[in-house]
């Protein structure tokens, strides 16, 4: 018997915690083989065999297969390269788990029917080229033709999504809720129309060039007046409605007036549509922004200012 060959399968077994038949299983496919036979034939371990089955035995919980164990046993791959491929596929293997859930809990959420279950399915499951060609769509409904300005140039970057290599489970939902959201086409004429509006009051900016848009007019105008609780209709607003229609007016070159005003309430009233806020709220979830005040206060509290004046 070979000096080295000290242990006999029993004694191997009682050792390390694995069973006869498992480390058997292992000795027969040359991952740990016997050091040599006692005289009557049976098997027989060095030292080392310790040390390598438990080696095997990590190496099988964490996921590889008997092939690699082997190679890395016999020295003839780095454990470490094994480790790191190993990782990198637990990586994938992660992501496709955290997107099967986050399908999942929107399903929950909605109760779709098949047909919107699928294509809550098939938005989860977009490549980044396929998002890409969806995202860009809808963008060019909205600025195609007016994104040669450098204002529109810079609010498409703006409202662009970029999911990340890595999302976790809230940017994945979101996403899904978001591309739904682009591909309503009632939606993209609303968004056309602001933007459109907007365009037109760019036309005769005498500001300068700053860019301001009529939500940021009243929103500077009206934020104070709704934080200390001026009634819209009452006469204390009389005095912020002028403010916000001669910011407005010397932002568009026209005269103040109830044109300008009646203006005003329709771009105020198509960025008021509660899908556009839904649309950047979700927008800052997906690219992991920090969620921006919600404007639909502010832009109630002005509609409701110039309603009372103009009708």
């Amino acid at each position: 018997m070979d000096g080295d060959a000290r242990y006999a399968i029993g004694e191997l077994a009682r050792r390390t915690g694995l069973t006869v038949k498992t480390i058997r299983f292992y000795a027969d496919r040359g991952i740990v083989p016997p050091a040599g036979r006692s005289p009557a034939g049976h098997r027989r371990y060095g030292a080392d065999a310790v040390a390598r089955l438990e080696l095997v035995r990590t190496l099988r919980d964490l996921g590889l297969d008997l092939p690699t164990i082997g190679r890395v046993v016999h020295r003839e791959i780095p454990l470490a390269e094994v480790a790191a491929a190993h990782a990198d596929a637990l990586s994938v293997q992660i992501r496709l788990l955290r997107l099967r859930r986050a399908v999942l809990v929107a399903i929950a959420r909605r109760e779709p029917d098949a047909e919107e279950m699928e294509l809550i399915h098939r938005l989860a499951t977009l490549s980044r080229e396929e998002r890409g060609r969806l995202v860009g769509e809808f963008l060019d409904a909205v600025f195609g033709g007016l994104d040669a300005d450098p204002a529109f140039a810079g609010l498409r970057r703006s409202m662009t999504p970029e999911l990340p290599d890595d999302p976790d489970g809230d940017q994945v939902e979101a996403w899904i809720e978001l591309a739904g959201l682009a591909q309503d086409a009632d939606f993209r004429a609303r968004m056309r129309e602001v933007a459109e509006q907007y365009a037109a009051d760019r036309a005769h900016d005498v500001t300068g060039g700053v860019r301001r848009d009529a939500v940021a007019v009243v929103r500077a105008e009206a934020g104070p007046a709704l934080a200390a609780g001026v009634d819209p209709s009452s006469p204390p607003a009389d005095a912020v409605v002028a403010a916000i229609t001669a910011r407005y007016a010397r932002l568009c070159g026209r005269p103040d007036g109830r044109p300008l005003r009646r203006r005003l309430l329709a771009r105020l009233e198509a960025a008021s549509d509660p899908r556009r806020e839904l649309y950047l709220r979700l927008l800052s979830v997906v690219n992991g922004w920090r969620a921006t005040d919600s404007l639909a206060p502010v832009l109630d509290w002005s509609i409701r200012a110039l309603r009372a004046r103009v009708v």
